[in-house]
């Protein structure tokens, strides 16, 4: 029976356990207010306490190590640039995967999945081995903790009595503290407490995997029954002819234009650029399933000439199926043309792009037989992930509307008033009193944020810094503004 349970962990290291507790005290303090700068602040001594686990375990630092933890920093970087919402969670949901894997160093298809969210089954396990290791030192509080406590309590008290009485003295010193220091008021401590308690399952979660990980890569399964040549290629030689076809229909239509098509389909511009893109991408996504399934039932049997067979078959498919990617690409395009861009033309974008990134790593994989394949499409959606924060896509939607609407006279106000403070820089090029009316909405829920300089991001810093330069109209500035409403966003 194969067994993924993790060799005996060595006792934790008072290292360990001194950054668990200062990560969850940070995260207590810091993480209720929001995500910026204390994330990454919070996220120092987490993964201090798994190297020093990871140290003590024997356990050596490896290249992927580094390429896993590195990606995992860089990502939790993008709450601090970005205010937007949506690629920040992206980014954090990239970051534990990834330093999961750094954690484990899973090398096959199953082992990389799971381990990508190993960690969060060593938080129960790391526990009751943090909790171990701190009855198992108990014996030296009196000696060796016991001056460290009495020496932070004091100065904790000296700096609350005199704190208050500077603050009580002068009102500007007052603003200061308020500014710098959190809210520890009454009915925020449940919420600080939420945040230290998690952080400190987190952090002892990550020393506990770092110090003895899971081995997902036992769960590699043999691989499917070899079919027969004829079995086996003639369905995807079939798809290939299918593929084909279709493509030959893309090339006439890129040389006989755009407007002989239309005229033969009854479509308007938009409608045929809509009507492909997603079925596509779906077309995309299932001719990775079929590569996968074809690799599993690949004949394997007659040597050389099978090797020939598989590659030569599923290269052409691979190829074939990077035709399609560009002319899903185009046809998105095409309709972002007609109607502008959107959060969700952004993302399904970049999706599209990621896959054909996949399937361009495939290509290399079976040309060379290697087997970092499975690391590499994890370490391709890392890079993706983190492209995708980097790049605002709040502020590349406001952009590309406002570069259309001065060509076209075609905004869509309504729609821009939802997006996020990384999106001022772009509205505040439109001309008045449709920039007001663009930044009305977000100008106002800055208004009304008092954020503190360690959860400010520096798009909602920069956005600020704008609106205060330029403000926005008093009143209703969109009583005046050229409003158009499109129903063509999804």
């Amino acid at each position: 029976m194969v067994t993924v349970r993790p060799d005996t962990a060595a006792a934790v290291p008072a290292a360990s356990l001194w950054c668990a507790l200062a990560a969850a005290i940070l995260g207590g303090l810091l993480l209720t207010e929001g995500l910026g700068l204390n994330l990454l602040v919070v996220a120092a001594p987490v993964v201090l306490a798994a190297a020093f686990a990871a140290r003590d375990a024997g356990r050596r630092v490896r290249p992927w190590t580094l390429v896993w933890s590195a990606g995992g920093a860089a990502l939790l970087a993008v709450p601090f640039l970005r205010d937007a919402g949506w690629p920040t969670f992206l980014a954090l949901m990239a970051a534990v995967g990834a330093g999961s894997l750094a954690l484990h160093g899973s090398r096959t298809w199953r082992g990389a999945f799971l381990g990508s969210v190993g960690v969060f089954g060593a938080v129960p396990p790391g526990l009751r081995w943090a909790w171990h290791g701190v009855r198992e030192q108990a014996g030296d509080v009196r000696d060796r903790w016991w001056p460290v406590v009495r020496g932070v309590l004091a100065a904790v008290l000296l700096l609350t009595v005199f704190g208050a009485l500077f603050a009580g003295a002068d009102a500007a010193f007052a603003d200061l503290l308020a500014d710098i220091l959190p809210d520890l008021s009454l009915e925020s401590l449940p919420l600080h407490a939420l945040f230290f308690a998690l952080v400190l399952a987190a952090a002892v979660g990550a020393a506990r995997a770092a110090a003895a990980p899971l081995k997902w890569d036992r769960l590699e399964g043999s691989r499917g029954a070899p079919r027969g040549r004829l079995e086996w290629a003639l369905p995807l030689l079939v798809l290939n002819g299918l593929f084909a076809a279709f493509i030959s229909v893309q090339l006439a239509v890129l040389f006989g234009g755009y407007d002989k098509v239309l005229e033969h389909t009854g479509l308007t511009y938009a409608e045929y650029a809509r009507q492909g893109f997603w079925q596509l991408l779906v077309v995309t996504l299932l001719t990775l399933l079929v590569i996968a399934l074809a690799l599993r039932w690949a004949p394997r049997h007659g040597g050389r000439g099978d090797l020939v067979l598989v590659r030569s078959v599923l290269g052409a498919l691979c190829v074939l199926t990077l035709v399609v990617v560009a002319s899903a690409l185009r046809r998105m395009d095409l309709y972002v043309d007609a109607y502008g861009l959107t959060r969700l033309r952004v993302s399904v974008t970049a999706m599209e792009l990621w896959l054909g990134a996949v399937i361009v790593l495939i290509m290399a994989a079976g040309a060379t037989r290697a087997h970092w394949l499975p690391r590499a499409v994890g370490a391709s959606a890392v890079a993706a992930v983190l492209a995708f924060g980097l790049v605002s896509p709040d502020g590349l939607v406001a952009e590309q509307n406002v570069r259309r609407y001065a060509t076209t006279g075609k905004l869509d106000v309504v729609y821009l008033r939802q997006l996020s403070a990384d999106a001022v820089p772009g509205l505040d090029a439109l001309p008045e009193p449709e920039r007001s009316c663009a930044l009305r909405d977000i100008a106002e829920e800055l208004a009304a944020q008092d954020t503190p300089w360690y959860a400010t991001s520096f798009g909602e810093f920069r956005a600020r810094r704008l609106l205060d330069e330029r403000p926005v109209s008093p009143g209703d500035p969109c009583d005046n503004a050229r409003v158009i409403s499109l129903t063509e966003y999804y």
